[in-house]
């Protein structure tokens, strides 16, 4: 299992090297800012009203669930164990510089998730059981010009996206962020040592349930536990800094300088590169906010919205509530707490979080793990969605059933599987699915620009 571990980590800090897949993200990213007129900072006020519109239930048009929903069963795979475990583990591997990168890698991604969710809506298609469907296996087989690269583009993402949910960041690393935080909540306020199968059959069971009824299912139940639980986290983490903000300054002030610097090592902590930092910080950004993965867009793309930009709008505001607010309390809160260079939480990732927490807030194991099975539970019910449309796409509805399975099965394997090596599946398989998407996508960076002008008056490229 080690040397399996290690193979599977050498290929992955390939992807993720600076020159590789984050310059890839920074590239379209940037390239949809410029050509949007920097729609994510522009239009941002915008994009806040258009989600409480949609809170409201004013949202109109045709598709298949509403507005709100489609953001909630996006934020539902998104605001998941990688704001808990993911940001850990990206401070456990790069150091405190990683973060900047996150926020560099959210800052492009605004505009990226923008033009996901508006190409979504754009090219959705209607399958052969009449439901809509979307996501870049559509909108790049309808939408790149050379039809044979589009479909070999729109194959290897529903390939990667199928494995991506099966064995990645959509399931396995969930149970088993779910199943570390769970354990560390028994062992520091019961003092039972709970084996870590009985979380993860708990969080089995409880998807399994869900998954039963479909994107209408799924789509009801994020709307309802999504603004519970992100309320729930930030609160928690919200109090923890209160209680230690003298130490917060201090701490932004190492976020900012070890980005560009070595981070020398600090008790446990080993000492990373500047590479490092940088493939942390965006592989785990991404890892979060998921924009150019993908993903996104396949709930997006259904949402009932009169045009695209609509629901582009939303997907602006999934990514700054995901890592700008999310992921960032979670760094201060490990950051300030100094356990990060503890020899015993190098190998760690959501309990890290929960330990860090509990510094100043007597129990908050136990809040960290009830958020962590809340965030675990929405992000397993939105990428079994991605996953069953990525399969369906690639061999028609009728395998849906038997996926669903073996999806459910594989959450029970990942509750017990050793933390570097689930994580570093999830952020190769990541970049695998994020490649296709992001090719295809820059087929189409004119598509968007023409929708954007077309929702705006003409009004795009100028600054």
């Amino acid at each position: 299992m080690n040397g399996l571990t290690e193979g599977i980590q050498v290929v992955d800090g390939f992807v993720w090297q600076p020159f590789a897949m984050p310059l890839v993200l920074l590239v379209v990213g940037g390239l949809i800012t410029l050509t949007t007129g920097v729609v994510q900072i522009r239009r941002f006020p915008l994009a806040v009203r258009m989600v409480l519109r949609s809170i409201r239930g004013d949202s109109a048009g045709e598709g298949t669930i509403t507005q709100f929903q489609a953001l909630s069963t996006a934020l539902a795979s998104t605001v998941g164990n990688g704001n808990i475990g993911g940001v850990a583990t990206a401070i456990l591997i790069g150091g405190p510089g990683a973060i900047l990168w996150m926020w560099v890698c959210a800052a492009v991604g605004m505009a990226t998730k923008y033009a996901e969710a508006v190409l979504g809506v754009h090219h959705r298609v209607t399958r052969e059981t009449g439901e809509l469907a979307s996501g870049p296996m559509y909108y790049i087989t309808g939408g790149v010009p050379h039809m044979p690269t589009g479909k070999v583009l729109a194959t290897m993402f529903a390939f990667f996206g199928a494995c991506g949910a099966l064995f990645g960041t959509g399931n396995m690393a969930q149970s088993n962020t779910v199943a570390r935080t769970f354990v560390e909540a028994a062992r520091t306020i019961g003092g039972v040592d709970v084996p870590m199968w009985v979380p993860g059959l708990l969080i089995t069971v409880a998807v399994g349930l869900v998954l039963l009824g479909g994107i209408h299912r799924i789509a009801a139940v994020a709307e309802r536990i999504v603004p519970a639980m992100i309320i729930l986290y930030v609160v928690s983490t919200v109090a923890y800094l209160l209680v230690n903000l003298g130490q917060v300054p201090e701490v932004f002030s190492a976020i900012l300088s070890q980005a560009f610097s070595p981070a020398a090592a600090v008790g446990g902590f080993a000492g990373a590169s500047m590479a490092q930092a940088i493939a942390a910080g965006v592989s785990r950004g991404v890892l979060s906010n998921e924009a150019g993965l993908g993903t996104a867009p396949i709930a997006h793309g259904i949402a009932k919205v009169k045009h695209p930009v609509d629901q582009g709008l939303v997907g602006i505001f999934e990514v700054f509530i995901d890592t700008i607010v999310v992921c960032s309390l979670t760094a201060f809160v490990i950051l300030t707490s100094g356990l990060w260079a503890d020899p015993a939480y190098q190998n760690a990732s959501g309990d890290l979080t929960a330990a860090a927490l509990s510094t100043t807030i007597p129990g908050a194991s136990l809040i960290v793990a009830v958020c962590s099975f809340l965030f675990g539970f929405s992000t397993l019910i939105g990428w079994c969605y991605y996953g069953e449309k990525c399969v369906e796409f690639l061999f028609g509805s009728g395998i849906i059933k038997p996926y669903r399975l073996a999806f459910t099965a594989l959450i029970m394997v990942g509750s017990m599987v050793s933390v570097p090596l689930v994580w570093a599946l999830g952020t190769l398989l990541n970049g695998f699915m994020a490649f296709p998407n992001l090719i295809g996508m820059l087929f189409l960076v004119g598509t968007v620009k023409r929708l954007t002008g077309e929702y705006f008056g003409g009004e795009t490229a100028t600054l």
